[in-house]
């Protein structure tokens, strides 16, 4: 086996670090799908048809930003964000940390965070499937069909169709990230 001369690039490429990094988003999906399954349905129980529209659309709608997110990342040119670090524009350093890590925050936005967006609006949902078979006193196949239908279109077109705005403005996209990243890093 051939060692490599940099420890660093022994840590970072080790047999261990695919197996680690799987850890940690495993860890990671339970963690926030818990979370988030937690408050959906403390925000659903007892929570008119009204509510839980709103919640279904908030769920679509973090599932195609996170995946805009995560797209953008893997699309955008790092050049623009060296000069605005040089520039000392705020967010610029977090931007470039987000395309050195690109593989890590995509699989973050589109694997972990939209999965779980999804299932959660799937379940979300099935309420709605509840409270319309309730308020119609019916328990037709058809409501659930429809809802699922419903859900699944909104969710894969919104996410097509940021796809493409994604790509054609990446740098915007990541810059903005950037810029709301640094909030946090004062």
């Amino acid at each position: 086996m051939k060692k490599t001369q940099n420890p660093k690039e022994e840590k970072k490429g080790g047999s261990s670090a695919p197996y680690r990094w799987a850890l940690t988003v495993f860890l990671m999906a339970v963690a926030l799908s818990a979370a988030l399954s937690l408050a959906s349905q403390s925000m659903l129980s007892g929570a008119g048809m009204a509510v839980a529209l709103l919640i279904l659309a908030l769920f679509i709608g973090l599932g195609i930003v996170f995946d805009v997110i995560g797209v953008a990342v893997t699309a955008a040119d790092p050049k623009p964000f060296h000069s605005m670090a040089s520039h000392r524009e705020k967010g610029a350093k977090e931007a470039l940390g987000l395309l050195r890590n690109a593989s890590h925050v995509s699989s973050v936005c589109n694997d972990v965070v939209g999965d779980i967006c999804g299932i959660v609006s799937g379940a979300t949902g099935a309420v709605i499937v509840a409270q319309l078979q309730k308020a119609l006193n019916t328990q037709t196949v058809l409501i659930s069909v429809g809802v699922t239908a419903l859900v699944s279109g909104l969710t894969i077109g919104g996410k097509a169709l940021s796809k493409t705005f994604a790509m054609k403005q990446s740098t915007r996209v990541v810059y903005w990230v950037g810029r709301f990243l640094h909030i946090f890093h004062r």
